[in-house]
């Protein structure tokens, strides 16, 4: 399917969240980083709206270990039209008040490392080469530059970033995962609101291997 080979990061953290969509009020993580996630750490590190990133495969570099944590979180909604409407009436919003807040729990990993394998699609009406954005991307990497600090799927959870190594090797853990979060899809008709997709997820060795085919359904 792909030509060339699969561009590389290796990517890691203290901490890390991939939360399950199916968990509404505590916070869950995914036993590995979705490919969601994965793309979105590849955004911070170098995108241009030619082309769109695809995962190949997610390498697991560390053991899977979890730990839970109570958060602070606020547990209203503000929408434009009820600050808009606080505003007309001199009132305001703050995060800091206690009716606001509210403490849930996080089931999250810890001490995380991944080697990421993606490839470069560009956009059908872009007639450039694809090496171009490649060697940017890797030399943005070998820099250390990006556009916005990376994380692991909470913000506060930041990622590191750098050149795989040649001696980066998955451990050696096969299992299924069930439904696991592939991507969101956005529409016109619902801006805004993205539709999930989600795939039967195997970790095989330690790789998690990402389905190419829904690619295609998402443009």
């Amino acid at each position: 399917m792909y030509k060339d080979a699969p561009l590389e990061i290796k990517v890691w953290g203290d901490f890390a969240c991939f939360t399950r969509p199916e968990m509404k009020a505590e916070r869950v993580s995914y036993p590995v980083m979705t490919p969601s996630a994965a793309r979105g750490i590849l955004e911070a590190v170098f995108w241009k709206p030619e082309f769109s990133w695809r995962v190949r495969e997610i390498h697991i570099l560390s053991p899977i270990l979890h730990f839970s944590i109570l958060r602070n979180e606020i547990k209203d909604k503000m929408s434009q039209s009820v600050a808009k409407s606080r505003l007309e009436k001199g009132k305001s919003y703050y995060a800091e008040d206690s009716r606001h807040r509210t403490q849930r729990h996080t089931l999250a990993l810890r001490d995380v490392a991944y080697l990421i394998k993606a490839d470069v699609s560009l956009r059908p009406d872009v007639g450039e080469d694809p090496a171009k954005y490649r060697d940017q991307f890797r030399r943005r990497v070998a820099k250390g530059r990006c556009h916005h600090t990376p994380y692991f799927g909470c913000r506060e959870f930041s990622a590191f970033f750098c050149e795989p190594a040649d001696s980066e090797k998955p451990i050696d853990l096969s299992d299924d995962l069930g439904l696991m979060l592939f991507d969101l899809s956005f529409s016109n008709d619902s801006p805004g609101r993205g539709i999930p997709h989600f795939f039967n997820a195997r970790l095989d060795h330690g790789i998690l291997h990402v389905p190419q085919e829904f690619y295609s359904e998402l443009e």
